[in-house]
């Protein structure tokens, strides 16, 4: 059943109706490209143990996993040359701790990817995949500490204030968040200056009272608090869906896509982020803290809007498959074979399970 006849309220969801009401102001802004809401049932090919229905859209042929192995071993050289031990020697210690923990590197990926999709050069994209990543990175550090998400483990480990304590924990988040900016400013090169400043504020837009740290308040203020589907949204649009959305952008832009490019694959990470945040919710009922890495059922335990406790597990997963979906058939403006990474990756956030 399409999820538009389960979940009504969806059909006036602000990323639906309008994907680009928040970059009025973006030099990139091309005609609006409208979602919809499917009304055949979504097909899609995804990973066994999925956490929600498999069915069957085609792929193209493409060797994923070794494209992401291989991918990612490069985001963590560039990451381990980026943060060097040197005093003060515990703070680097803390930003590496975290920073080289591990992980699936997603965003770096998405943003080499998209660039690669419009023309550009992995070499372009790196600096920018590295910032992200260390973004992403300040904003588990900063999410685990006790006065906001209170979690002791992340990544399979201890947190980083578990382990260095919490002024140290809150400085290399600090330290990480402006080194990432510093190291996209110094590190790009064979970019356009114009393109560099528009990835920069691209970042700064998702990272601030435009993104997480909205996401993050009003995510801390709903505690214990009965939240609409509507409510819900905004905070993972904002929390998640976000920094998801710049690394997709900023890839594209690096890269030179034209207006309607960068709007394309805009569209497609809305739709991967809310997707990432979907699955992230049905993962914290439905897995272990072994197998997630992290304390599994927190959200329920603390009172949290989930998008299972709203819209109950199976709708859930109806909605996680038309997101997939919609983000796939943003890619068809693409050659099939240049997007195929990024067709996979829509499919590996789809099928993860943890």
């Amino acid at each position: 059943m399409a999820v538009s006849a389960t979940i009504p309220s969806y059909g006036n969801s602000t990323l639906f109706r309008n994907p680009i009401n928040d970059f009025k102001k973006s030099p990139y802004r091309a005609p609006i490209f409208r979602f919809k809401l499917f009304s055949k049932k979504i097909k899609a090919r995804h990973a066994q143990n999925s956490v929600f229905e498999s069915t069957d859209i085609p792929l193209p042929t493409f060797p994923f996993e070794e494209y992401m192995i291989r991918k990612a071993e490069q985001v963590n050289k560039a990451l381990d040359e980026a943060v060097v031990l040197q005093p003060p020697v515990k703070i680097h210690k803390a930003m590496r701790y975290s920073l080289l923990a591990g992980g699936k590197r997603v965003r770096p990926l998405l943003c080499i990817a998209s660039c690669e999709l419009v023309g550009g050069d992995e070499s372009w994209a790196m600096p920018a995949a590295c910032a992200l990543e260390m973004i992403h990175t300040m904003s588990l550090i900063h999410d685990d500490l006790p006065f906001l998400d209170n979690d002791e483990r992340r990544r399979s480990k201890p947190a980083s204030h578990e382990v260095f304590g919490e002024s140290t924990a809150i400085l290399a988040g600090d330290a990480l968040l402006s080194l990432a900016l510093e190291h996209v400013a110094v590190n790009i090169a064979g970019v356009s200056p114009d393109r560099v400043v528009r990835a920069i504020a691209e970042m700064c837009s998702a990272m601030g009272v435009e993104g997480l740290v909205a996401g993050e308040f009003v995510d801390i203020a709903s505690e214990g608090k009965d939240v609409s589907l509507k409510e819900l949204e905004y905070i993972h649009v904002h929390k998640t869906a976000k920094l998801l959305e710049a690394a997709v952008v900023c890839g594209a832009v690096i890269g030179g896509g034209n207006a309607i490019e960068v709007e394309r694959v805009r569209n497609y990470a809305r739709c991967i982020g809310l997707l990432f945040q979907v699955v992230d919710d049905i993962l914290d009922v439905t897995k272990s803290s072994e197998e997630l890495g992290k304390t599994a059922g927190k959200d329920l335990a603390s009172g949290k809007a989930t998008y299972p406790k709203l819209m109950g597990i199976e709708n859930a997963k109806s909605f996680a498959g038309e997101l997939l979906g919609q983000a796939i058939e943003e890619l068809a403006y693409f050659e099939a074979s240049k997007a195929a990474p990024l067709y996979f990756l829509a499919n590996y956030i789809a099928s993860r399970q943890n």
